[in-house]
Parts: C-alpha cells; structure tokens; sequence
C-alpha cells in the first residue's frame, strides 16, 4: 500500500463526515428554521450545490497550485463552516446555516478528488482494489459523523445540535492535519497538463458517456432519497431521532463496507458488469422503498441503495480514467465532476419538493426514470461488442 493511498485513506476518514452530518441533521433543522416547509431540505440541496459548483474551481486550484495545496486550502475552510454553521443553529438563521452548508458541499468537491490522486499513483491492475480502500474510509465517516453529531448535540446548552457542528470542525481540522504529510509522486508531478484532445473528442467516446451517466444516476437516485429520509421519517411519519439516524448511519456504511469486496470484483468482471450490477441492485431497492414506509422499508430501501450507488459509482470513475491521458486529466475530471454534482444538487432541491407536493412514491417514479438511461448505454455498449466479435 503506498503513502498516497495511505495519507488520503486516513483523510477521507474525517474528511468525509460532513456530509452525513449534514444529510441527518440539514433537513430536521431545516424544517424547525425554514420559512416555509418545502425550504426543508434547503441545507442538504445546498451542500450538494456546493459540490458541484466547487468541482471546476477545485480542479483549477490543483492544477495551478497542486493536489496538497488544494486539499489543505479546502480543509481549511471547512473547519471554518463547522464554526458558521454551529453559529447559525445557535442564532436560529436559516439562511446563514445553508451559506455553512454550502462551504460543506464546496470542501467536498475537493474530497472527491482523492480517488483521481490515488489513481495516478497506482498501475492500472491495482485501481479498484485501491480506490476499494480508499472508500472503505466512508465506513468510518458513517459512523463517525452521525455519532458526533448525536453525542454533541446537547454540548450548547442554548441550541441543540449546535455541539453537533462544533464536532464537524474539529474533524475538519485533524483531515487537515493528517493531509500535512501528502506528498504527491514525483511521476504525477512532472506530467504536463497542456495539450491533448479537447473535451468534445474525448465525450464521444462511449466509454465517457456510460461512465458519466452511470454515476449520474447513482448519485442522483441516492440524492433523491436520502435528502427526503430523514424528512420523511422524522418529520412526516414520526419515528424518534434514534431511527432515524439508524437508518442514515446504515445507509452510509452501506455505500462504503462492499468496498471490501467490491474492488476486487471490479478487478475481476470489468466496470461495465459493475454497472449493470450496481443497477440491479437499485431496481430491488425502489421495489422495497415503494412497497412500504415502516422502520424496516426505509432501513432496507436505503442499505440496498449504498450498496447500488457503490458498484455504480466505482464502476463508473473506473471506465473513466479508460477514456483520457495523462495531460487530458484535469478537465476531464473536471467535467465528469460538474456534470455528476450538478445533477445531484437537481435532484436534491427537487427532493424537498416531491416530497412535499406529491409524497414519497414520486420520489421512487423519479428515480426508476433516472435508471433507464445507463441500462439502455450499457446494453447498447454491449450488443456493439457481440457485434465485434461476430
């Protein structure tokens, strides 16, 4: 295992416990403090907005200044947003908490460039068995956020969860911390960067548009759902707090423990049968989450839809690293990230809405629509090959 792998897998531990914290409190803050019900979800949309918005400045950073400064930089202010979010619980404002939230979701689209670093460290036939571990460390983050958010929500004695985002900023500071010691490898320091395809060239391959689509509908289908839970449970159909967080906290560990196994099968059958896999497991995932809404529906629907989003996810950015060089890396990554984390950051302000407007089932009709579309690439990709080989 080399330090890169290492360095960004301890990292990743703390820095990804944002965003859990974030899903499970956003939205039951969210409808004590927004204007009106449908804002709810409003903080959870926006760290996703974030996200996307961040995702081409953040690889404009790194190129300009480096992966290390650009990690450090993003740590930084997200020890920063802990603080303003913690501000705005305890001063009961809205807006100012989804401004907090926001610089969450921006610090994220840094995080999401850990697996580009990792992959320009290791050879090809190690890829998903690397990029295995380094989401093994959303295993500790699922566990870790929600579990600092619950034991210190009661630490401000005027605002409950205040605490809560007191803890997120001392985690963002040890990921900044332990992101002291990367050092990138010196190969990946002397590419030059300029040149190659343009991005339209390199978007005509299939490869590109099954790898985009793919983890477009992954994130989007998990947005879709996980925004609405905790909203939903919580707030529409009454189950206690501890439920609640019981289920997101499953969710989470679901989208990151198949990583145990699941680089190696990567490694094994190829990204497009981790694809096709991924949705499948999707499919039974909208079946349970249609068919009910009691503790275990929700429980299962959401474990079912970490562990779809996970083969989808990692097979889709491993048929992407397939359809660029070396000096093409940056944009494409790049615009893999903006297209996926906008589409996400769609599908999580819409969440609210639906759920609000016309009810849960809506959210699984929209969902089952976002599917079709890499099942269709994906088969198509598919007869092409048969085709080839007769």
């Amino acid at each position: 295992m080399n330090r890169t792998l290492v360095v960004l897998t301890l990292a990743a531990c703390m820095a990804q416990t944002g965003a859990p914290i974030v899903v499970l409190l956003g939205g039951i803050i969210g409808a004590e403090l927004a204007p009106s019900p449908g804002l709810a979800t409003l903080p959870v949309a926006l760290m996703i907005l974030g996200t996307a918005a961040s995702t081409i400045p953040a690889s404009f950073i790194m190129r300009r200044f480096g992966r290390r400064k650009g990690f450090l930089f993003a740590a930084s202010y997200a020890v920063v947003a802990g603080l303003l979010a913690a501000f705005a619980v305890q001063t009961a404002a809205f807006w100012l908490l989804c401004t907090a939230t926001f610089l969450i979701g921006s610090h994220n689209a840094f995080v999401q460039q850990y697996r580009f670093a990792v992959a320009e460290s290791v050879p090809a036939a190690r890829l998903g068995r690397s990029l295995s571990v380094l989401m093994l460390a959303g295993v500790v983050a699922a566990y870790l956020g929600p579990k600092t958010a619950t034991l210190l929500q009661d630490v401000v004695p005027s605002a409950v969860y205040a605490g809560s985002f007191l803890g997120l900023s001392v985690l963002m500071a040890g990921a900044g911390m332990v992101l002291s010691f990367y050092v990138p490898d010196s190969c990946d320091s002397e590419v030059d960067d300029r040149g190659g395809r343009s991005l339209w060239q390199i978007a005509q391959q299939l490869d590109f548009k099954i790898a985009i689509v793919a983890s477009v509908a992954a994130w989007s289908i998990m947005s879709l759902l996980m925004t609405a839970t905790p909203v939903a449970m919580h707030h529409l159909d009454q189950f206690s707090m501890i439920d609640t967080a019981w289920v997101i906290q499953s969710h989470i560990m679901a989208m990151f423990l198949p990583s145990l196994v699941s680089g190696l099968l990567l490694d094994r059958v190829g990204p497009l049968r981790m694809i096709t896999a991924g949705a499948g497991i999707l499919i039974v995932c909208l079946g349970v989450a249609f068919a009910g809404r009691h503790l275990m529906h929700y429980w299962w629907a959401l474990v079912l839809l970490g562990i779809g989003w996970n083969f989808m996810y990692l097979g889709g950015t491993a048929l992407l690293t397939r359809t660029y060089e070396a000096n093409e890396r940056f944009k494409v990554q790049a615009c893999n990230d903006f297209i996926v984390f906008a589409m996400q950051a769609v599908a999580a302000l819409s969440s609210g809405f639906f759920l609000f407007s016309f009810g849960w089932s809506w959210l699984v009709y929209l969902s089952a629509g976002v599917l079709i579309v890499p099942l269709a690439l994906v088969g198509y990709k598919q007869l092409a090959l048969k085709g080839l080989k007769a």
